[in-house]
């Protein structure tokens, strides 16, 4: 949610920040009704001024007392309605964009950097590797849950668990707290990260007969693991990774990418999460991508960091980075973590503050950044890491983890 204030004094900013996003938000109405809410509560204030009378009153003083309640009554009703309706156009407005952002969609993400040999092609798939191996079993996947569930076995889980291991440690000795966390939350959590899928459709697994939504990301309840809290100022940052399983419904998703691991219903994730003061989250954002080029160049990955275009951007995110693998299968880069920094957006709607050294109370920043995708990281690793005879080579940094330097 955005600081109606600050809407106030920019309205023009916040317009441009949803158009480029393609997000379709009426800031005129919500300028309208917030004029109307003001005028509403200087008049419900002054008839309870009105009402607030002492001792006992004269008969004039009585008449007025029941005219001023005859209008109050209704007056509220009209304050409550308005109220309804101003946050409810409130919490559609995005996050306002940060500077620098390129404008348009996808094709505008713009490349800041590349690290690693990204000119070899040629390589086999992840699948046509794995697969006759026994390592991933999607046809069984299919047979107990549905399309696009899987089994993983074997070398493969034990890669999976020495690569969070490894990205763990790194992690641990930048300051991070380890969790586990729910892999459910209420729908108010769930509303308060912002997570608005564009158009109509629904991208989160449900509980039915239950206020409960399966989380897409740790980032989900580690955000409101601090919901309606002040903070200590000398406290901050708080520095969390999550590590849990994904679960998304990935609808209409079946498109580009959408072949084996790639884009699946279910996965598991370690993600990082910053609760900081709002004055050192550009600072955070850099750090958390600094740990993500570490994390990718201990794997050995070839990749590349971008910046996100206005039009790719989710609601929350004030500014983003993705960094992408490169895939030598298909010739080109795909992506494998981003990295956020989403100011007070979540903050503000589960109303997570800190009380600075003045007394001042303010809401804090929020950032978040994949450490690693399991449905991702397999598959760079196959691709980039192939040997000769059909092995798999396991990266020097993951190799103690591992128990070997091979899949065999």
């Amino acid at each position: 949610m955005i600081d109606i204030r600050h809407l106030r004094d920019y309205p023009q900013d916040y317009k441009h920040s949803a158009k480029q996003r393609g997000v379709a938000v009426d800031i005129d109405r919500l300028l309208e009704l917030d004029k109307q809410r003001g005028g509403l509560i200087a008049q419900v204030e002054e008839l309870r001024a009105k009402l607030n009378v002492k001792g006992k009153p004269s008969p004039e003083q009585l008449q007025e007392l029941q005219d001023a309640k005859a209008k109050l009554e209704p007056l509220e009703e009209q304050l409550r309605q308005c109220e309804s309706n101003h946050r409810d156009v409130l919490m559609t407005v995005p996050n306002i964009l940060a500077e620098g952002t390129p404008e348009g969609g996808e094709e505008a993400n713009r490349q800041e950097k590349t690290w690693g040999d990204a000119e070899k092609t040629g390589a086999k798939d992840h699948l046509t590797i794995a697969e006759p191996k026994g390592w991933v079993d999607f046809e069984r996947g299919a047979k107990v849950a549905g399309s696009k569930f899987y089994y993983i076995k074997g070398p493969l889980v034990r890669l999976e668990l020495a690569v969070v291991q490894m990205a763990m440690d790194l992690l641990q000795q930048a300051g991070f707290e380890p969790m586990f966390v729910p892999h459910m939350v209420n729908q108010a959590t769930f509303d308060g990260t912002g997570f608005q899928p564009r158009g109509e459709e629904n991208q989160s697994y449900r509980i039915d007969g239950e206020d409960l939504v399966m989380i897409g990301t740790a980032e989900i309840p580690l955000t409101g693991y601090h919901a309606g809290e002040i903070i200590d100022s000398e406290k901050l940052p708080l520095l969390y990774v999550g590590y849990s399983p994904s679960y998304r419904l990935e609808a209409g998703a079946y498109g580009k990418y959408s072949k084996g691991l790639y884009r699946v219903h279910q996965f598991n994730k370690l993600e990082m999460y910053v609760f900081c003061a709002p004055e050192e989250s550009e600072a955070w954002h850099q750090r958390m991508l600094d740990l993500e080029e570490k994390i990718a160049q201990a794997l050995e990955i070839p990749y590349r960091l971008v910046r996100i275009a206005a039009g790719d951007l989710g609601v929350p995110a004030y500014k983003k980075y993705d960094l992408e693998y490169w895939s030598p299968v298909e010739g080109e880069y795909r992506e494998l973590m981003s990295c956020s920094n989403v100011t007070d957006f979540q903050a503000r709607r589960l109303n997570i503050r800190t009380r600075t050294k003045d007394g001042k109370t303010v809401f804090v920043h929020t950032l978040n950044g994949t450490a690693a995708a399991f449905s991702r990281v397999p598959i760079a690793l196959i691709e980039n890491h192939q040997t000769a005879d059909g092995k798999i080579r396991v990266p020097k940094a993951v190799q103690k983890y591992f128990g070997g330097d091979e899949l065999a």
